[in-house]
């Protein structure tokens, strides 16, 4: 049996306190100690030995004792049964969304934050495991020259490596800040029990920030307990840094759904929505893989915009579940997306949409993806459940999704996230499919499976753009391979049509191709709308 596969057992942990079912050993005849039996404990086998180091960080003490006091292994798996059963944000359905989302969580702690121990060990790991991504983090990772922000004091000082994480909702509070110092540079970085553990010169003369009225020994004074004193903040007092302090060591409360995006469980309330469109589009990647690539389109009116040092900023926090249509999850993806504008732009960038885009690979098939988007500001939410079908792209002549883009543009440094890049265009799909009148129409497409000319060396496939309006053509372009792509047994159309010609009203374009050399044909088709 898997540990980590979940049991449906209805039993308390008071009940897990269990008595082992050979309680009875025979008495010895003697009086010689040594002749009496051994009470020998047996030890958990290995596997169990790791489970309960994985969930040190979310398991609660009156739990962990229970757990202590088991003696076989099948009451240690009841046991686990029942840990996820307690903490499955969904109990009718067969998958365990917390558990799933936490092993994920392992995974990346132990990637991201280890230093000569296992990231899961550090704190900022077990943070991390317990309440997931924060919503905002601040990154100093070589130290150095410090301004602190003006409830840390004035002056310019010299710091540790520290980073501030910012927590919009945690169960102990909300507008939550944890500071991680690392002054040993090792990479292991600690929480901070007040503002002044970052600081590197704070006992070097003149290196500590000044307050006004207060001499540097009252802030070195300070600096050896909890809290700011000087700050005018509430949150900066003893009382709240002591709190903060001690989320290292306290379990999150049964059933803390932040790990699978900001809350699913909780309802997404209808009058307090946002409005976003999503498409799903197939890209060949090898016989048996393709890339389906998740576009996420927002209005921006329906984002709260905060300042951030004289920048206005709305977050959004974007997470999806794939699975199967047995229901088994296939794969879990979640993102902070930040869109800013200047003050003086905050009008327009309120007219405008936001875009946002994840490229999953996966096999042929059928699957559903549930797409929770949520401004972290406000709260605001939609969810969206699509089922999907991923095509099978065989040997004969075949075509990725015809994409229409606001932006299409040759990229030659291609950004860490990848996010609106196929090979070297940079693709931004417009979701509405609306153009203004003169802005160019983007067309991206993929043909697979193309013969070759012999003779030229270039692909044997007619290709035309046709233009359609109330089903009668109204323009046609050819292609002529010489601005094409050829990857292998593929072909890349990247073409912006002139609009400038074009009335008010809907549209409709044509992609056909023709293979001569197999004689095979295939037409895609996506509808746009010009206005003014």
């Amino acid at each position: 049996m898997s540990i980590r596969t979940t049991m449906r057992i209805s039993i308390l942990f008071a009940a897990l306190v269990l008595v082992p079912s050979s309680l009875a050993q025979p008495k010895s005849s003697g009086a010689d100690p040594q002749n009496k039996p051994r009470k020998v404990r047996p030890e958990p086998d290995k596997a169990f030995k790791e489970w309960i180091e994985d969930v040190q960080p979310i398991i609660r003490p009156e739990e962990l004792k229970a757990w202590n006091a088991l003696k076989t292994n099948e009451e240690r798996e009841q046991f686990i049964g029942e840990f996820w059963h307690l903490r499955d944000p969904d109990p009718d359905t067969e998958e365990n969304e917390y558990r799933e989302a936490y092993y994920e969580r392992v995974e990346y702690a132990n990637e991201h934050f280890s230093s000569g121990i296992a990231g899961v060990k550090t704190d900022r790991g077990r943070i991390y495991l317990k309440f997931g991504k924060p919503d905002e983090v601040e990154s100093h990772p070589s130290g150095g020259t410090y301004t602190p922000a003006s409830y840390e004091g004035n002056g310019s000082t010299s710091a540790y490596p520290f980073e501030r994480w910012w927590y919009r909702n945690l169960p102990s509070g909300s507008d939550v800040e944890i500071e991680f110092v690392d002054p040993t540079g090792s990479g292991e970085y600690r929480i901070a029990r007040n503002p002044f553990e970052k600081i590197a010169t704070l006992n070097v003369p003149g290196g500590a920030p000044t307050f006004p009225g207060v001499s540097q020994s009252e802030v070195v004074m300070a600096a050896s307990g909890f809290g700011n004193p000087f700050s005018s903040r509430a949150k900066d007092s003893a009382f709240d840094w002591m709190r903060i302090s001690t989320l290292v060591g306290e379990a999150p409360p049964g059933n803390f759904d932040r790990l699978v995006g900001a809350g699913t469980s909780s309802p997404v309330i209808e009058d307090n929505l946002i409005h976003s469109a999503i498409q799903v589009s197939y890209f060949k990647q090898s016989d048996d893989r393709v890339i389906v690539a998740f576009t996420v389109q927002t209005d921006n009116r329906d984002l709260v915009f905060r300042d951030i040092g004289g920048i206005q900023s709305a977050h959004l926090n974007i997470c999806g579940r794939i699975t199967s249509v047995a229901g088994r999850r296939i794969g879990f993806f979640e993102d902070a997306v930040t869109t800013t504008a200047t003050a003086s732009e905050l009008a327009q960038a309120k007219a405008r949409k936001s875009a946002y885009q994840k490229a999953v690979p996966l096999t042929p098939g059928r699957y559903r993806v549930d797409l929770l988007v949520r401004d972290i500001e406000s709260g605001a939410a939609s969810l969206q459940r699509i089922g999907f079908e991923v095509p099978k792209f065989g040997v004969n002549l075949t075509s990725s999704s015809l994409i229409l883009a606001s932006v299409l543009e040759q990229v030659s440094d291609i950004p860490a996230s990848r996010q609106f890049v196929i090979g070297d265009k940079k693709v931004i799909p417009n979701l509405t499919a609306e153009y203004h009148r003169g802005a160019p129409i983007g067309v991206y497409m993929q043909i697979y499976n193309a013969g070759i000319d012999q003779t030229t060396l270039r692909p044997a496939v007619e290709v035309e753009y046709v233009l359609l309006k109330d089903g009668r053509e109204v323009g046609k372009q050819v292609e002529d391979w010489r601005g094409a792509t050829t990857n292998g047994d593929r072909l890349t159309l990247a073409r912006l049509i002139d609009s400038r010609g074009l009335n008010q009203g809907d549209y409709a374009i044509e992609v056909r191709a023709r293979d001569r050399v197999s004689g095979t044909a295939l037409v895609q088709t996506a509808k746009f709308k010009i206005v003014q």
